[in-house]
């Protein structure tokens, strides 16, 4: 069972250039103070989703400890392989289990 992700309200373009614009702003002192909000406000962008995509950045970035966005993606691919084996396994247990029923009882006769 594979999820959809989320529809996306602000397009990777307006994400990126968003991003890019608010790193700038917070770089220059005169600016820093406010600019998330400031940026967000030009483009249109909610300014928690603009918090949000900055602080993402900044760990990518190796700026800001945290779950990079690669790190992130290849966990949730080791933990879709996890289920999968984890499955697979009981399947083959189950299996396993309903042989070595039936070659006992073929032996018994």
């Amino acid at each position: 069972m594979s999820t959809m992700p989320a529809p996306r309200k602000y397009s990777v373009e307006l994400q990126q250039r968003a991003t890019r614009m608010a790193i700038d702003a917070r770089k220059d002192p005169e600016t820093a103070r406010g600019a998330i909000k400031r940026v967000a406000d030009q483009l249109g962008v909610h300014p928690e989703a603009l918090r949000n995509w900055v602080r993402q950045a900044e760990i990518d970035g190796g700026v800001r400890a945290g779950t990079s966005t690669d790190d992130a993606q290849r966990l949730a691919e080791l933990e879709r392989e996890v289920r999968e084996l984890r499955r697979a396994n009981e399947i083959l247990k189950t299996s396993a289990a309903f042989f070595a029923a039936a070659e006992l009882d073929r032996k018994i006769r």
